[in-house]
């Protein structure tokens, strides 16, 4: 297991390194963060990709990427193990050190290992049920559990993939949208004693933060089932964190498509109405985004992006966007093919755009 996490002067000296652009790193609860960072959703969970995810990983990184993003369910664990092995080698190989890099993974949905030959539903019955992990009555619709007993199994199974002591971010996956079976009362009462539960592994050295990874909830209308207040979730981490809580951090969609993040004001903070992006900038919340290319959909053939910033490929132009939006830390973009993570870095080696820039652009999408 390898010790430590991501510090201060870890992350500020990672963005030292020769070559870097200082402008495309963040700072952020003390750390310095690349802003643009590398996801493993996608691919089969095969072997193969493995080693794809691996090399993607490691190249990104020495390209100077210190925000690595993950999931326990995320190719039924295999990506997890991958980013793991990257991290060691990346290490091993004297390219980096562990305090240099930010590490989030997430857990809520259930899932089976890709590395065990078992039908999914057996592996539950086997893993969870028979083990008193998981009871009756606690997966929802959604293939979703956020019981305590879970997701201390969850958290012990992601420090082992990860082959780490302590992993910097932890996400709540999809909470409110994998829970559509409970009432909204029921829901907040859950959320609360997950909280706890994350405050006390901070205290253990396992977590350093905790958030939630989203989809819907923090982009919707307040009307919306599945709405969610920012303000009042973080009101829960102070009850029972304290001032000193570990609530710092979200992740929702947002690309030049899923504009909502950015356009719509449904969230409420002193009273007044803003934007989620608004409301993390009021609160002090890092935003990580996801889907910045709409899963491939954004650079197809025939989709029309608006000419910016000196950017010729659709992939960089969207990456631009995003990570130039205020409130945005950084896109997590998910790449494997040599040629995709070769393209896809070349944002690294441009600033992103000034404020006054990206407001013309906005205003360019919009009329």
């Amino acid at each position: 297991m390898i010790s430590g996490f991501a510090t201060t002067d870890g992350t500020k000296k990672f963005t030292q390194r020769p070559g870097l652009v200082a402008e495309n790193y963040k700072t952020i609860h003390g750390l310095s963060l690349s802003n643009v960072g590398i996801g493993t959703y996608l691919g089969n969970a095969d072997s193969q990709t493995d080693v794809a995810v691996i090399d993607a990983i490691k190249k990104s990184v020495i390209s100077g990427i210190n925000v690595i993003d993950t999931a326990i369910n995320y190719r039924a664990q295999k990506a997890e193990r991958a980013v793991g092995k990257a991290i060691s080698e990346l290490i091993s190989e004297g390219k980096i050190e562990r305090n240099q890099i930010f590490v989030s993974t997430k857990n809520g949905y259930v899932t089976n290992d890709a590395d065990v030959k078992e039908e999914f539903w057996s592996y539950v019955q086997k893993e969870y049920a028979a083990k008193g992990v998981i009871g009756a009555n606690d997966i929802s619709s959604g293939y979703h559990c956020m019981t305590i007993p879970y997701l201390a199994d969850q958290l012990n199974r992601s420090l082992n993939n990860l082959g780490l002591d302590c992993i910097d971010l932890m996400y709540l996956h999809n909470a409110v949208e994998g829970q559509p079976d409970i009432s909204r009362e029921q829901f907040l009462q859950n959320l609360e004693k997950v909280f706890s539960f994350y405050e006390q592994k901070r205290k253990e050295g396992k977590i350093r933060f905790y958030g939630m990874a989203t989809w819907e909830c923090f982009r919707v209308p307040k009307e919306n089932s599945h709405y969610l207040s920012l303000e009042d979730t973080i009101q829960m981490a102070i009850r029972v964190g304290g001032e000193n809580h570990g609530f710092r951090f979200i992740q929702l969609p947002y690309n030049m498509y899923y504009d909502q993040a950015f356009m719509l004001k449904s969230q409420v903070v002193g009273g007044k109405e803003m934007s989620i992006l608004d409301a993390t900038l009021t609160l002090g919340i890092g935003v990580f985004t996801s889907v910045p290319l709409m899963q491939g959909r954004l650079i197809e053939p025939g989709v029309k992006l608006p000419d910016f910033g000196g950017l010729s490929a659709p992939s960089l132009k969207c990456l631009q966007f995003i990570r130039s939006t205020p409130g945005v830390l950084a896109p997590l973009v998910g790449q494997k093919t040599q040629s995709h993570v070769d393209q896809n870095l070349q944002i690294m080696k441009t600033p992103p755009m000034q404020n006054a820039e990206f407001t013309e652009l906005v205003k360019k999408l919009v009329s």
